[in-house]
């Protein structure tokens, strides 16, 4: 339920995957610094650094890498170029049009998010939007309701358990899903199965389960090119930085449910944690990247 640049990462590549996602991320085995020359340190500080066999938050850290590294081999040679063919084809207004019609369906799955996690105020206006969309806009082709002040927000059943307390468990990378941890891996089962099942007709139907997600890949795969490219172009580690955007974005929006706060700032997601800096040449000593995924608390009032 994640669109724009989450989201975009996460289906055919949502979980989306740029030029530079493209590339093969780099081996997590290093010499220990404590084996490597002075020299290696000044000439290439990330390499020189120690690394653990896996980050916290990241308990699977090799084979995430591994799936990683075949998502961005089929990204190359399928999914970038079909989803660039299908840009230069199909006409803009088509493909808006088409993105509007998918949006206005996940309506429902909002609504019923927002009722579960009691929020009756955005319930009312997840369910405004979407009757003025179904109506005025023909079925959703034509976004009517933002001009009403009542754009799209993403909304699922991961931030409902995230809401009641339950913890994001561990990252994972996914080919074909991208990232994602235990939770929103659950989550999304079942904001997937609520129209089949309350509904049914078409929506339990393979010849319309199968065109929905190909032109929902396709188009967030599009949407997402760019913003991709911007976010790991020259990364030292793609794979680390894609985990860092995914777990901050995921860990301030449950902390909005939770909350009513994002839980402050989020790091720069230009900046790559992987990055030299001249602090770590001169003193040798590893950074500190905790990518811990659990969600902020309140801030204690005063």
């Amino acid at each position: 339920m994640k669109r724009g640049l989450i989201a975009a990462v996460l289906l055919a590549t949502p979980a989306g995957v740029g030029a530079q996602v493209l590339a093969r991320a780099p081996s997590v085995q290093t010499p220990p610094l404590a084996q490597t020359s002075p020299a290696a340190i000044a000439s290439d500080p990330v390499k020189a650094r120690p690394r653990h066999n896996h980050t916290p938050g990241d308990p699977i850290e090799g084979v995430n890498r591994g799936l990683f590294s075949v998502h961005q081999f089929l990204d190359r040679i399928f999914f970038r170029p079909v989803a660039m063919a299908y840009k230069a084809v199909v006409p803009k207004v088509v493909r808006t049009g088409v993105r509007h019609v998918i949006s206005n369906l996940t309506e429902p799955v909002v609504f019923l998010n927002d009722v579960l996690q009691l929020k009756p105020k955005r319930a009312v206006r997840t369910f405004g939007r979407f009757t003025i969309n179904t109506v005025l806009g023909v079925g959703g082709v034509i976004d009517v309701a933002k001009g009403e002040k009542l754009p799209h927000r993403d909304n699922g059943f991961g931030n409902t358990l995230g809401r009641y307390g339950v913890g994001p468990g561990p990252y994972l990378f996914i080919p074909l899903i991208g990232p994602t941890d235990f939770r929103d891996l659950i989550g999304g089962q079942a904001d997937g199965g609520i129209l089949p099942l309350a509904v049914g007709d078409p929506f339990n139907r393979t010849a319309f389960v199968l065109p929905y997600i190909a032109l929902d890949g396709l188009d967030q795969r599009v949407e997402s090119d760019g913003d991709l490219k911007a976010l790991l172009s020259g990364a030292a580690d793609p794979y680390a930085t894609l985990r860092s955007v995914y777990l901050q974005s995921r860990a301030a929006e449950v902390a909005e449910v939770r909350h009513g706060k994002t839980g402050g700032a989020l790091d720069d997601p230009l900046v790559d944690p992987e990055a030299p800096t001249d602090e770590a040449v001169s003193s040798a000593q590893p950074d500190v990247f905790d990518t811990t995924p659990t969600d902020p608390e309140p801030n204690p009032k005063p």
